[in-house]
């Protein structure tokens, strides 16, 4: 469904924010339609785990990917809402170089018609190292629902970031 520009491959990592999941108490359902919407011309799933609904983890496993240089964009699903767990948003902005407000924005604007909870999302978008993070509610409709929306420009906005890897941030 999404596809790259100009024959780049961009390597996709998809991370599951879950405290279930985690204990293997729920498929991951979101992460697969993640998988599934970004499995287009011009991406390659490189990395996908499940995490709990930990700051800490969340923050840890983010940075590795972002540095580590094996994927160029992470999509996450599950703790972008308001229960006492859901700790996505805080946990991406801890650790990113600049924020991207506009995905986040966007993706609430287009779900809006859809549906009024869409208001009470808290999505957040970033980028650290030349690694663009996007986060996504944890339901697999509101996944594509918020993939669509902000799948069109993420090819551009890797392009634009590309030259970020190991240069310092700002």
């Amino acid at each position: 469904m999404v596809n790259a520009k100009d024959g780049a491959v961009f390597r996709v990592g998809v991370l599951t924010i879950s405290d279930a999941g985690y204990k293997g108490e729920r498929t991951d359902t979101s992460g697969e339609a993640i998988v599934q919407m970004m499995s287009g011309p011009g991406y390659r799933l490189a990395r996908r785990e499940i995490v709990p609904d930990e700051s800490e983890m969340i923050a840890e496993k983010l940075s590795e990917w972002c540095d580590g240089g094996e994927v160029d964009v992470i999509i996450t699903t599950g703790g972008t809402g308001l229960g006492p767990r859901d700790v996505t948003p805080e946990a991406v902005l801890a650790i990113v170089d600049i924020e991207v407000p506009g995905i986040g924005e966007a993706m609430r604007m287009g779900t809006l018609k859809h549906t009024p909870l869409a208001m009470l999302s808290r999505a957040v978008a970033g980028v650290r190292n030349g690694c663009l993070i996007v986060t996504l509610p944890g339901s697999p409709q509101a996944v594509r629902e918020c993939l669509e929306i902000a799948a069109p420009v993420i090819p551009h906005a890797l392009e634009m970031i590309r030259g970020w890897r190991g240069h310092p941030a700002h």
